[in-house]
């Protein structure tokens, strides 16, 4: 098989989208070795660490920066891959080789505010769907299949959820040393959806009672009204892959008040490395979590919930094993597995 995969989001410098293209790309190239696995984008893009041979960088034909329309035409040829997976919102708007597109969640058309840079998204996937230019489309979690199927009213049996998986580097790390004060950690990209403000609110409630600072790492988006500094609130900005390990095993809890998601990878990491989890009730997460996190609301109720981790050591261990536990069910290779499935399907290809 021969497979193009749209590299974009191998731009950014961190994020869900990232993590997705880069641990997808490479347990696909690792469990089918005798395929081939080609990213295509017309923007220059690391390749994903430790690559295989059969996972390469595809053409990018002649485009005059019209990629979508006619570059990627043109670069489909070159490549004789059968199939494009657009892994963010996006396909090929023309050409014959079948398409599947991944769409992560609904933020855009959600909520305006979430995303100051999405004008161009919310008007093409529409299009892109209602023409079936995607023959499948894949969701991260059977909550956003069933928001696809209802908001674009795309067919049932040609939505499919492929759940995510936390990144094997994520583990515990038991012989870190204590930090010098306990701390609250939230991880991922400072954006409006994220409700950092809430947690910041309830945060300021709690910390003479617990003690504890707030360690806010991630990459800041350009929409976001920046916090100001005080006592006890860190603000790391983007953290290596390998220093968020040894940061989720010292937290006393992974804190998520999330409004919305798709599914939510911080809250996996975090439960693989053996780190109390405190989140919404978001869908995406609540499915995700199954029960091994704290669910919680507004600021107060979230507080309430901060007080609880940080006071109840027995709490701790009970969140701990139980989020280790549900992050067990997740692997990239059945990401992987359940990804190829489809990509034969639409092909035609015994699986």
């Amino acid at each position: 098989m021969n497979c193009a995969l749209d590299a974009t989001p191998l731009t950014l410098s961190s994020g869900g989208l990232l993590r997705y293209v880069t641990e997808l790309s490479l347990a696909l190239a690792r469990e089918f070795p005798h395929d081939i696995y080609q990213l295509f984008s017309d923007q220059p893009f690391h390749m994903p660490p430790d690559s295989p041979p059969n996972l390469i960088v595809g053409p990018k034909g002649n485009h005059s920066g019209r990629w979508w329309l006619w570059g990627i035409r043109q670069a489909m040829k070159q490549s004789r891959a059968q199939l494009f997976h657009g892994t963010n919102f996006e396909v090929p708007y023309l050409g014959t080789a079948p398409s599947i597109l991944t769409v992560h969640d609904l933020s855009p058309w959600r909520d305006s505010a979430w995303h100051d840079a999405a004008s161009r998204v919310r008007r093409r996937t529409p299009w892109l769907l209602r023409l079936r230019r995607a023959r499948i489309v894949v969701t991260v979690s059977e909550a956003v299949r069933r928001e696809v199927i209802s908001f674009f009213g795309f067919p049932s049996t040609r939505v499919r959820a492929i759940p995510l998986a936390a990144s094997p580097l994520f583990r515990p790390i038991p012989e870190t040393p204590p930090p010098a004060r306990p701390f609250f950690l939230f991880v991922g990209t400072v954006e409006p959806r994220k409700n950092v403000a809430a947690l910041v609110e309830a945060w300021r409630a709690t910390r003479e009672q617990t003690g504890a600072d707030l360690v806010i790492a991630g990459r800041s988006r350009a929409d976001f009204v920046p916090l100001h500094p005080e006592n006890g609130l860190k603000l790391l900005g983007e953290v290596s892959d390998a220093e968020l390990p040894r940061l989720y095993s010292q937290a006393l809890a992974f804190v998520y008040p999330t409004h919305y998601e798709g599914f939510g990878l911080p809250v996996l990491e975090a439960m693989q490395c053996g780190c109390p989890v405190v989140t919404s009730r978001d869908p995406a997460v609540t499915e995700v979590s199954a029960g091994a996190a704290i669910h919680t609301g507004g600021a107060l109720e979230l507080a309430d919930a901060l007080h609880s981790i940080a006071s109840r050591p027995d709490l701790r261990a009970e969140r701990k094993q139980a989020g280790i536990a549900r992050a067990s069910a997740f692997s990239w290779q059945a990401t992987a597995r359940a990804t190829r499935a489809l990509y034969a399907e639409v092909i035609g290809e015994p699986v």
